[in-house]
């Protein structure tokens, strides 16, 4: 009965074991990718920066119509960095420092599963000492004796870290289940949506106004808008190699 009670128990370690090495996994990779997207974020945002600077110096260059087009192309374009820069500051605050923190807490989950099962290897190894002293000197009342104290004191040890063990574990999977809830809203404001959308509103005239009338004005203003175009795809393309290259 015993045995069987210790082959369940040992049933059941495994599985928190996979649950702690899952979140292990999981949330190991789950952190050094946001980690990469917000480095590419802010890349991103200083990249545009200086496209805001670089439209302000051509502006200054233009006619007075569309040197106002593209000014307030610029400054709606420089708002939209503002929520990028206020995106990376959340994602580093909310998503990637929690994540951070779960390798501290899978740590000390592995900790708890090794007293546990230090404990029931004990216990494990003092029912094999009891059976075997049974059969070796079955009218030994004293060695039988001691054999069952120290097994008692075993199972006793076994089961309070069990206990213990299945207590931590628990709250483990309520926290993590806890965070992942509100994973969501960890990552914007409540009203984010709702101001994006308004910047958007606000950008979508300058930015027809700004670029359309450039594009369209010559033949040979077009090519340079393309080139300009190819340009920025061959640096993007760039940076994903970078990226790759830090995580490798």
């Amino acid at each position: 009965m015993l045995r069987r009670s210790l082959e369940n128990r040992d049933a059941q370690t495994r599985q928190l074991q996979d649950a702690v090495t899952n979140v292990e996994k999981h949330f190991g990779e789950l952190c050094q990718i946001f980690a990469a997207y917000v480095r590419k974020t802010a890349r991103l945002r200083d990249k545009a920066d200086l496209l805001v600077n670089e439209i302000n110096v051509y502006a200054s260059t233009e006619t007075p119509n569309l040197k106002q087009g593209l000014k307030n192309f610029a400054d709606e374009f420089a708002k939209l960095q503002d929520y990028r820069q206020a995106e990376v500051e959340r994602l580093e605050a909310k998503v990637v420092e929690p994540l951070k923190a779960y390798g501290t807490i899978v740590k000390m989950k592995r900790d708890d599963l090794k007293a546990t099962l230090t404990a029931r290897n004990r216990e494990a190894k003092q029912l094999t000492q009891l059976e075997r002293t049974r059969q070796r000197n079955p009218s030994d009342r004293h060695v039988i004796s001691q054999a069952e104290t120290e097994l008692q004191r075993a199972t006793m040890d076994a089961t309070r870290t069990t206990r213990h063990l299945e207590e931590t574990i628990d709250n483990f999977e309520k926290q993590k289940i806890k965070d992942i809830k509100v994973f969501r809203s960890s990552l914007y404001p409540p009203d984010y949506s709702s101001r994006l959308d308004i910047v958007r509103a606000n950008s979508k005239s300058p930015l027809q106004r700004s670029l359309s009338t450039k594009c369209v004005s010559g033949t040979g203003q077009v090519s340079t808008c393309r080139l300009r175009k190819d340009q920025q795809d061959d640096d993007e393309e760039d940076e994903d190699l970078d990226v790759t290259e830090e995580e490798n």
